[in-house]
């Protein structure tokens, strides 16, 4: 038992429940853009998907509580080793070089990772909390709608999601080769985060402009 803890608290063993949260924060983001995307259905098909999430009672509770703490624990374990690595070799951010040198994503992912966090405490504070602490309130359509309509908290959101993208573009390939994916499959992995990053990006900043340009979409 010792010895599996001494394996986790590794700079390995890091590395890799690094790698492992960041993967399973993934397939959230997929599942939550598919349901967001009932909201081109208007107002009562996106409050109904809404509904059905409720009606899972304490499993979505332990649904979003084990997503907040995957993400809490990966940017933790991001910025111990961020803080080693300026120990260690004076650099902001050390990753393993790899062909053709680091990227925008490899450089940034300090800086994406915090800005991400605190994006979702405010997301679930807002949209969230109130909720599960019994307090009434509009439908979530009306909540996201009227949030949406403020050009500050809109952009505020679609910059979040193009730092998602960023982040997921270098982060997605990376978890992989952290957890020994042959070398020849990294190619290809390469390009399946640069197309996952895009469909996040695109995807939630596009449901943005839409509720944004279309306040009728939500009515």
């Amino acid at each position: 038992m010792i010895r599996r803890l001494d394996m986790v608290l590794s700079s390995i063993g890091k590395k890799e429940l690094m790698a492992l949260t960041g993967l399973g924060f993934v397939g959230f983001l997929v599942v939550h853009l598919a349901g967001n995307f009932t909201m081109l259905s208007g107002a009562e098909a996106f409050d109904g998907y809404a509904k059905k999430l409720e009606s899972l009672g304490p499993l979505i509770w332990v649904a979003e509580a084990g997503m907040v703490s995957m993400v809490l624990v990966h940017v933790l374990l991001g910025l111990a080793l961020v803080v080693r690595n300026i120990q260690a070799r004076g650099q902001r951010y050390a990753v393993k070089r790899a062909e053709g040198g680091r990227t925008l994503g490899s450089w940034t992912m300090w800086l994406t990772g915090p800005w991400i966090l605190a994006f979702i405490g405010i997301h679930l504070a807002h949209f969230t909390l109130p909720h599960k602490l019994g307090e009434e309130g509009p439908p979530l359509s009306q909540m996201v709608a009227e949030r949406l309509a403020d050009p500050i908290w809109a952009g505020y959101y679609v910059v979040t999601m193009l730092l998602l993208a960023l982040h997921v573009s270098h982060g997605f390939w990376s978890a992989f080769q952290t957890l020994g994916t042959a070398p020849d499959k990294k190619g290809h992995l390469r390009d399946s985060a640069v197309l996952l990053a895009f469909v996040f990006g695109a995807g939630y900043s596009l449901l943005a402009f839409f509720v944004y340009y279309i306040p009728d979409l939500l009515k």
